[in-house]
């Protein structure tokens, strides 16, 4: 049977928050029996826009990670609720809104923090993939629908071929070592989990400051060589895929003008700053 997956675009979220306005007007005020109670303009939105900022001036990367509901094949809240979640056959997993009523422990079983608490309704209250819109007969999701940048993917596609495009596009779950097989995919999430070390490649000419271009840069942990790269025609470097935390590098430097090395350890990503050779 088909099921409905979300692929979210990380990297091509600029804030804008129209998913966020557009899920907040669709609920807000808004009952709808059996998929959700009315949300509270006071609560905290379903969807949430996590922002990660990496490197220094002038080489700054800020990344926008949209985060909401996963859907989840095996459930955290599904084990917590009981009969108040239930998993629909379609994939969207619903938090009944009489059933739950009270239940303010279902809030913190989301290892995604996708779950809000709503104190006027006193009731947990998530992302429902706009299920009550797709039973009517729409396409996609309001997100979808908003978004400007073309950030989310809404498709329909059963397990073995929902799998096979992920393998094939690498796509990725956030949290996959908790194995509770989330329906809510990321393209390009190395931009928000993993690091880079860059800088700026400069020489002293004839007493005057020039970027050097063209300067061949290697990247190396320890003995081992990891990768080789040119200076830019502003003279930038940058290797990138690093992972979080992963200790002690050495960036060697060679060009006709001169050469030189720095060391960094990578806790985070880091900008050498302005390198002279010469």
């Amino acid at each position: 049977m088909d099921k409905w997956n979300l692929i979210i675009n990380v990297g091509r979220c600029e804030n804008c928050h129209n998913c966020v306005i557009a899920e907040r007007d669709e609920h807000v005020g808004n009952d709808y029996p059996g998929y959700a109670a009315s949300a509270s303009l006071t609560s905290e939105a379903s969807i949430r826009i996590l922002r990660r900022v990496q490197g220094a001036v002038p080489m700054v990367e800020t990344t926008y990670l949209p985060v909401m509901c996963n859907h989840c094949d095996d459930a955290p809240c599904m084990k917590v609720g009981g009969d108040a979640i239930r998993k629909r056959d379609d994939g969207i997993v619903i938090i009944d809104p009489l059933k739950a009523k009270g239940r303010k422990d279902i809030v913190g079983s989301c290892p995604y923090q996708a779950i809000i608490w709503n104190e006027e309704q006193q009731l947990p209250q998530t992302w429902i993939f706009d299920a009550h819109l797709l039973d009517g007969g729409w396409p996609q999701p309001r997100c979808v629908q908003v978004c400007p940048t073309d950030v989310f993917e809404a498709v329909k596609l059963d397990d073995a071929a929902m799998s096979a495009k992920a393998q094939r596009e690498g796509l990725q779950v956030l949290k996959p070592e908790l194995g509770i097989q989330p329906r809510v995919y990321y393209r390009n999430l190395g931009r928000w989990e993993q690091c880079f070390i860059g800088g700026s490649v400069s020489a002293n000419l004839a007493g005057v400051m020039e970027c050097v271009v063209g300067a061949e840069v290697t990247l190396s942990q320890g003995e081992r060589k990891i990768a080789t790269t040119r200076s830019d025609d502003f003279g930038d470097f940058r290797f990138e895929g690093l992972a979080t935390d992963s200790g002690r590098y050495r960036v060697d430097i060679m060009h006709k003008t001169g050469q030189a090395s720095r060391e960094c350890v990578v806790t985070e990503s880091v900008y050498l700053g302005e390198i002279c050779v010469a």
